[in-house]
């Protein structure tokens, strides 16, 4: 857990902070980088006292997590982080840390993993969860108001039909109600927004996808604004004793992901608005879903609260339905038909498929994620793919 994380000095940019992993050295040897801490387990001092207030990794975290916790805190404008084991694991702590009876509100459309962990598990925790359209602000100040609410959680753009909601504008309503604004990040990363700086008391990142970007380490994190004291201290004791703290080497390779951040997405999300453009009036595709794009429903919002672009996600709504859409996925040749978000190479998805009974994602939906490779090769992929699919009838 970080403590005391200073604000980013004037002048200096994100991309310079994450760029340089905020700088830090090893304080034994001045090695940069500081060398990867897998220990488990600290040895007490010879009056059987604890070193740096440290006993279990598990308990009190480790110097590489509390350096990747201070970076996250910078970025995200946050006074303190938490590193879990995963986004999942992040975003649950959030609902496990509430007392039982809360009132939570949540989007009809987020991560199906959190949706489905609500559904499954939400009640037998004691927790009310109530459910508003995305992007609705008429249907989220009618739910929030209508009872005591603890918690309002959004994920902008909402993954994975990327509506987008208006930050700003909820966490207005939230303060209102003297509820909690928690704001899934994962998608437009600390690079194009900063939902803290716009209202909200608490982010989540996936930190598998974007953060970390190259699909080898899986974890999450909380960032806080500071406001929310006993929350925060819930959430602290939560990870402790779930056990959902992350391991010395995945905490390196995190960091070492992060400084990579701003300059993949200065090329991530060029190439993913391009593609959009492509395919948006394409006759084989009834829509495009990507917020960069002028005729998007949530582009006025999207611009106004997202700065330097609009990440690298985006769907296309495949004209014929369930069939051929699906057998454009299998068709590609760059695109990997793989299931997560967010690193170098790009990924197609089915995701419909994927999330299986309970999805409310269109039949005809591919998602898609943009990686590092020349976006013209990218769209000539896909279609050299709907030609194939079209040409198999």
């Amino acid at each position: 857990m970080t403590t005391n994380t200073r604000e980013l000095p004037d002048g200096v940019k994100s991309a310079t902070v994450l760029a340089q992993g905020n700088g830090r050295c090893s304080p034994q040897t001045g090695e940069y980088p500081p060398p990867i801490s897998v220990g488990v387990t600290y040895a007490r001092d010879s009056g059987y006292a604890l070193r740096d207030g440290k006993a279990y990794t598990r308990d009190q975290g480790s110097a590489g997590l509390e350096h990747v916790e201070r970076l996250l805190a910078l970025v995200e404008r946050g006074t303190d982080a938490l590193v879990l084991s995963s986004g999942l694991a992040a975003s649950t702590a959030v609902f496990q840390a509430l007392a039982p009876g809360s009132r939570v509100i949540v989007q009809e459309v987020q991560y199906f993993g959190l949706t489905k962990w609500l559904r499954e598990f939400g009640a037998d925790q004691g927790l009310r969860v109530v459910t508003v359209p995305n992007g609705n602000l008429d249907s989220m100040r009618a739910a929030v108001t209508a009872e005591p609410t603890a918690l309002v959680w959004i994920e902008t753009p909402a993954n994975p039909t990327w509506v987008v909601t208006d930050v700003a504008a909820v966490a207005e309503i939230a303060d209102g109600a003297g509820a909690v604004l928690a704001v899934d990040n994962t998608v437009p990363t600390p690079i194009h927004t900063n939902p803290l700086a716009l209202g909200a008391h608490l982010v989540m990142h996936s930190c598998t996808k974007y953060l970390n970007g190259h699909d080898d380490v899986m974890a999450g994190a909380l960032i806080t604004d500071g406001s929310k004291p006993e929350l925060w201290r819930r959430l602290m004791l939560q990870r402790q004793l779930a056990g959902q703290v992350l391991g010395g080497l995945d905490a390196y390779l995190l960091l070492r992901g992060m400084k990579t951040l701003s300059a993949r997405m200065r090329v991530i999300s060029p190439s993913a608005l391009a593609i959009a453009e492509h395919f948006d009036d394409h006759p084989d595709i009834e829509r495009v879903a990507y917020p960069g794009l002028a005729g998007d429903a949530g582009h006025k919002i999207a611009a106004a609260q997202m700065t330097g672009g609009y990440s690298g996600m985006l769907a296309l709504l495949v004209r014929g339905g369930l069939r051929v859409s699906l057998d454009v996925a299998r068709q590609t040749e760059l695109f990997i038909p793989a299931t997560s978000l967010g690193g170098t190479a790009s990924l197609i998805e089915h995701r419909y498929t994927f999330e299986g009974a309970g999805s409310r994602t269109p039949e005809n939906l591919l998602r898609l994620s943009i990686g590092l490779e020349d976006p013209g090769d990218l769209i000539a992929d896909i279609e050299g793919a709907i030609a194939r699919a079209r040409s198999r009838g």
